[in-house]
């Protein structure tokens, strides 16, 4: 595995990006097809547009399940980072930013997790006091990167 740092720490997860979406969609395209495409005699009209409107309801439903899913398991990791870093910042922090720990946001908290435990306290200080809140530039300024390869 490659040392991890901000150009390449995103996660693609693949069966779901390359497989579960383009499934997804082409199933509500062939639904919507199935609808609106093509001639079709009024006798057997009525009832494809019924049951292929259910069609496209469900392969619009599953679309979202799909995205929702993911949507889910990332606001529980981000969940889970939030105490680990709050752990952290109890142990790493100087005395007078300890009081401060609630003052962080979930994007500052997840951002800041790949810092070095020796540049955390400086940077900590330095986020909270200019307010910065974009998780890019938060993780732009980590210098000394500690990896996370254990992400959803």
């Amino acid at each position: 595995m490659s040392t991890q740092n901000y150009s390449n720490h995103a996660k693609v997860v693949k069966p779901f990006v390359f497989f579960v979406v383009p499934v997804l969609v082409l199933n509500l395209i062939s639904a919507i097809y199935m609808v609106f495409g093509g001639g079709r005699n009024t006798a057997i009209g009525v009832r494809v547009l019924v049951f292929g409107g259910i069609h496209i309801l469900v392969a619009v439903a599953l679309l979202f399940l799909a995205f929702l899913a993911r949507t889910f398991a990332l606001g529980v990791q981000d969940r889970v980072i939030r105490l680990e870093e709050r752990l952290r910042y109890r142990q790493l922090l100087p005395e007078d930013l300890r009081p401060r720990i609630d003052e962080f946001t979930i994007h500052q908290i997840v951002s800041l997790r790949f810092a070095s435990d020796e540049e955390l306290p400086a940077l900590a200080r330095k986020v909270l006091d200019a307010g910065l809140n974009d998780r890019k530039a938060i993780k732009r300024m980590v210098q000394n990167w500690r990896p996370d390869y254990q992400r959803v």
